[in-house]
């Protein structure tokens, strides 16, 4: 059997997931393709404790938790472990949330639903090519366009006028455009 070269020694990991369902499911199918121990937690708090009694080489943690954001995990797991490799999963995908994730320390970014093969590939990714292949499906001309005004949004602190300003666009349109569902 050959080895795989992005195949890491230690293969322990933490899944953090409020959603019970998907967190045994999804650490089902990550000891089947050899991560071990799997350690799974369904909240911040647990995964803090998980953390404090022995950081993982690898993390799948989700975005938003009941208890608080998943950033805190990852940023107390990349602490205790620097070369831990962390993939960031949530539901709700967003350029802005997906650079707050890699800025705290996580190695890729997920939007949910990822299968068990999209989070293995993220979590052993190797280091000699960071650039992902280009995507089956990629954004819209417009979910680009609304994902920049929704990122200029929370930099101005959800503050409409000074948005408007920052894009040079009239406050009433910009209403309007934060009024809509994001498109597809």
């Amino acid at each position: 059997m050959t080895r795989d070269p992005n195949m890491r020694a230690d293969r322990s990991l933490l899944l953090v997931d409020d959603d019970e369902v998907f967190l045994r499911r999804l650490a089902r199918a990550l000891e089947k393709r050899g991560f071990e121990p799997v350690t799974m937690a369904s909240s911040v708090a647990e995964g803090l404790a998980a953390v404090k009694n022995g950081a993982p080489a690898h993390g799948v943690i989700d975005l938003r938790l009941e208890d608080g954001n998943g950033l805190d995990v990852v940023e107390r797991l990349r602490e205790a472990r620097p070369d831990s490799r962390i993939v960031v999963l949530t539901g709700y995908g967003a350029i802005a949330t997906a650079v707050a994730a890699v800025k705290m320390g996580a190695t890729d970014y997920l939007s949910k639903p990822a299968d068990a093969d999209d989070v293995v590939n993220a979590l052993l990714a190797g280091e000699a090519d960071p650039l992902p292949p280009p995507s089956d499906n990629p954004m819209s001309a417009d979910r680009v366009r609304w994902e920049h005004i929704q990122r200029v949004f929370e930099q101005c602190e959800r503050n409409v006028s000074e948005t408007a300003r920052r894009l040079n666009m009239h406050r009433r349109t910009l209403q309007r455009i934060l009024a809509k569902r994001s498109p597809s």
